[in-house]
């Protein structure tokens, strides 16, 4: 008998090479999800239970008790996020090793990374963490009517960026669109380090002396910015084009509502508010702090 598989050896199988990643496609007889009546009524369902939740709770002199269920939900999503960054980032290696032969001529893997040849098709390993994170849209949903619950209020903001991320990422999967492999692995760094940092403070240890959440967000804004303005000069500049380009010029739009409400808010909080600024890092120190960045 030969020797047992190393851990290493394990763990790419599991999350890059196992049959149902590799062999996978978008479609929309075959992927839950995956159609347009189900994006737009998943959107509106979370819309109109968030605003029927805050509008019923409102009355309500004291939030309600929720236990360990917001230490426990930002727990699975640190895990989750974690999960589909090292999943997409051994898919993206894995499929610049298979791949590169048909493209080797006129990209490098980073400009791969950021710009898909023209024809490319939704199969295949990362498209597979793609759809991964699509779904774990909806879970991160959960976190408006976590805070709903905990202080009775819709922050439009939560729920604007919360729907914004939904959308967007079906959009990758449903163009192919560029850009989508490094978005999510950044978006998915990050978001495995804030809620971790809220499961951390959440039950019961010191937060950060600065604000980690926000800082973290910002990082994820300038690497979403960079990465933009890369596949910008990649598709208008250099020959070839870069695959789903109308659904990146879409996604931008998006993008760019995002960071004026987020600009807005932070010019709002921590240039001319300081009463809110220390309810804001009072709220992010008992986790309830939301993520403002949709890193798409």
């Amino acid at each position: 008998m030969g020797n047992p598989p190393s851990i290493h050896a394990l763990i790419t199988f599991y999350l890059s090479e196992h049959p149902s990643i590799v062999g996978f496609r978008w479609s929309h007889t075959q992927s839950w999800g995956s159609t347009w009546s189900f994006l737009f009524s998943s959107i509106s369902l979370y819309l109109l239970l968030s605003l029927s939740l805050s509008l019923l709770l409102r009355p309500l002199h004291r939030p309600l008790p929720l236990g360990p269920l917001p230490a426990l939900h930002s727990l699975a999503l640190s895990l989750l996020s974690a999960t589909i960054f090292a999943g997409i980032f051994l898919s993206a290696a894995a499929e610049i090793r298979d791949t590169r032969w048909f493209w080797r001529r006129t990209k490098t893997p980073l400009e791969w990374l950021l710009c898909f040849p023209l024809g490319t098709r939704p199969s295949g390993r990362v498209f597979f963490w793609s759809y991964l994170y699509y779904l774990s849209r909806f879970l991160h949903m959960l976190t408006t009517i976590l805070a709903i619950l905990r202080r009775r209020r819709l922050l439009f903001f939560q729920v604007f960026n919360h729907s914004i991320s939904a959308f967007t990422s079906f959009l990758w999967l449903e163009f192919s669109q560029s850009f989508q492999v490094l978005a999510i692995l950044f978006t998915t760094l990050v978001y495995s380090l804030v809620y971790g940092y809220k499961f951390w403070t959440a039950i019961g240890f010191r937060g950060a002396c600065f604000p980690f959440v926000l800082n973290c967000q910002i990082a994820l804004l300038g690497c979403n910015v960079a990465c933009h303005v890369g596949v910008f000069f990649l598709h208008f500049f250099f020959k070839g084009g870069c695959n789903g380009i109308g659904a990146w010029v879409f996604n931008s739009v998006l993008n760019g509502a995002v960071l004026l409400l987020f600009l807005n808010f932070y010019v709002r909080v921590y240039v001319f508010g300081k009463r809110e600024r220390k309810i804001i890092h009072g709220d992010c120190a008992r986790s309830s702090c939301p993520v403002l960045i949709s890193g798409n």
